[in-house]
C-alpha cells in the first residue's frame, strides 16, 4: 500500500521509498525514511494535498508523491 492511500486517523510504518534523483531525495531529507511511524491527520477537501505527522512536526504532501511511499498500516 502506497502513503497516498492511507485514511484520516490511521497509523502506518514506511516500509520503502521509491522515485529517482531529486524527488526521492528530498522526500528522504523530509523524514519520510524506512520504519517512520506516520499518522494521517488531514485530507484537503479536494483530496490533494494531504497533512501527515511524523517525528514530532506536521508535513504536507502531494497525493503524487505520497504515491511514492510505500507503508504497512498498523491496527490496534
Amino acid at each position: 500500500m502506497t502513503l497516498d492511500r492511507l485514511k484520516i486517523g490511521d497509523r502506518a510504518i514506511i516500509i520503502g521509498v521509491r522515485g529517482r534523483g531529486i524527488l526521492r531525495h528530498r522526500l528522504l531529507d523530509m523524514g519520510l525514511t524506512p520504519r517512520t511511524i506516520v499518522f494521517m491527520r488531514n485530507v484537503a477537501p479536494m483530496g490533494d494535498p494531504i497533512e501527515i505527522a511524523l517525528r514530532g512536526y506536521t508535513l504536507t504532501l502531494r497525493k503524487e508523491e505520497a504515491r511514492n511511499i510505500d507503508i504497512e498500516v498498523i491496527y490496534g
